[in-house]
């Protein structure tokens, strides 16, 4: 990190959990910026995750994710990252440093939990990818996690209101 500048909060959890939608609004609650590695991604490259996927691979991909997430990380904020994010070890040790909430989510009960094609990791056989994502990865997510906040069947708003009351006590 440059200066000590330590971001207000990073949003992690498995596809579909609501990372960018709720990170974005509590930004916006929170009146500081927001910025989601993906998208941040995105735009570097001028091309889609799913086209990084398939044409440099997912090793490339997170090469790219691991950068996006450092340069995050310098700024105050919100911070959205990518699912697969906190898997790389060097993104571990940097959330390791800071406030981080794991929105947790069931497949089963929970529609907004969506496979389509751009989810590169969710594209073959979508429910049985997401499980088995979910499976390797909740011990990560829930190890760096400052906080758990369960989105099962809560709309956007009441997840919302737990996070920034979470930031805010703290």
């Amino acid at each position: 990190m440059s200066d000590g500048v330590i971001p207000t909060l990073v949003v992690i959890g498995p596809p579909g959990a609501g990372k960018t939608t709720v990170g974005r609004l509590a930004a916006r609650t929170l009146e500081l910026p927001f910025v989601d590695t993906d998208e941040a991604i995105r735009v570097e490259q001028s091309t889609s995750i799913a086209e990084i996927f398939v044409e440099q691979g997912e090793p490339a991909f997170r090469a790219l994710e691991a950068d996006a997430v450092e340069c995050a990380l310098q700024r105050s904020g919100v911070i959205a990252v990518g699912g697969g994010a906190p898997m790389t070890m060097s993104v571990a040790s940097l959330l390791e440093l800071h406030r981080v909430v794991f929105l947790s989510v069931a497949i089963a009960t929970d529609s907004r939990v969506e496979f389509d094609n751009v989810r590169p990791l969710l594209a073959v056989n979508p429910r049985s990818a997401w499980k088995r994502l979910i499976k390797e990865r909740r011990s990560t997510y829930e190890r760096l996690a400052t906080w758990v906040v369960d989105t099962t069947g809560r709309s956007v708003e009441d997840v919302v209101v737990e996070v920034v009351q979470k930031v805010r006590e703290s």
